[in-house]
């Protein structure tokens, strides 16, 4: 995949850099500004109508050295909706997260960790300390550019212990299940890691939904499921 990644620290984006490239994907872009990283994204799609297969952004980029990354992310996402951003971070912004995954620019016209062609793009929010454990970083990095969702599992457990919302019923093992989910695991990676069968994953998903008022009929329930983690709580984490 193809591949435009955006860091204010040269080590950062050189070291994502190696990374995607060594998987066999190709970096087309490095920029150090959020003004840079939406310039690029815009002249390539004047130029040549196509966008990046994936977006890696930093939260915190000049010129404020706030959160200009993520403001660039959410401004991109809004003119084009089906472009997939993951979003690398020290922090967690809660205010401008929900608004990248709100359901118009989260991915939600397809199943998390699935690749179809859908109108929305994917989208991930990690921290950075993910970048080390390489094979999960590269992993999501896929998921995400295949039109999924991934939520970092420490951001997943704080949002959970808001106390907020139905997450606040689920047990133990669900929000276990919840937070691989978060991961973009699938079912049946799921019930590898957890050592349990596929009869029971799928019960403890059904719970999930249950609880979160998620009703058989609705369109993306697992997507709308992770969504929640990043609508469960209004202030910073």
């Amino acid at each position: 995949m193809k591949i435009v990644i955006a860091d204010d620290s040269a080590l950062l984006r050189e070291g994502v850099a190696g990374l995607v490239e060594k998987r066999g994907h190709e970096v087309i872009a490095m920029v150090d500004t959020a003004h840079g990283l939406v310039a690029d994204i815009d002249d390539r799609f004047d130029d040549t109508g196509e966008l990046p297969d994936l977006v890696i952004t930093d939260v915190r980029m000049p010129p404020k050295m706030s959160d200009d990354g993520l403001r660039a992310a959410v401004e991109l996402r809004e003119r084009y909706p089906q472009l997939n951003v993951m979003v690398l971070s020290q922090y967690v912004a809660p205010a401008y997260a929900r608004e990248l995954f709100s359901p118009g620019g989260a991915g939600v016209g397809t199943g998390v960790g699935s690749s179809g062609n859908s109108s929305s793009g994917g989208t991930g929010y990690l921290l950075k300390d993910r970048v080390g454990q390489v094979l999960d970083f590269l992993g999501s990095l896929e998921v995400v550019a295949g039109g999924g969702v991934v939520i970092d599992p420490d951001v997943a457990t704080a949002l959970m212990q808001s106390g907020k919302s139905g997450l606040a019923s689920l047990t133990a093992r669900e929000r276990e299940v919840l937070e691989l989910m978060a991961r973009g695991k699938s079912n049946k990676q799921i019930a590898d890691d957890l050592v349990l069968s596929g009869a029971a994953v799928a019960k403890h998903v059904s719970n999930i939904f249950m609880k979160l008022h998620l009703e058989p009929g609705e369109e993306n329930r697992r997507v709308r499921a992770i969504l929640e983690f990043l609508t469960a709580t209004s202030g910073q984490i």
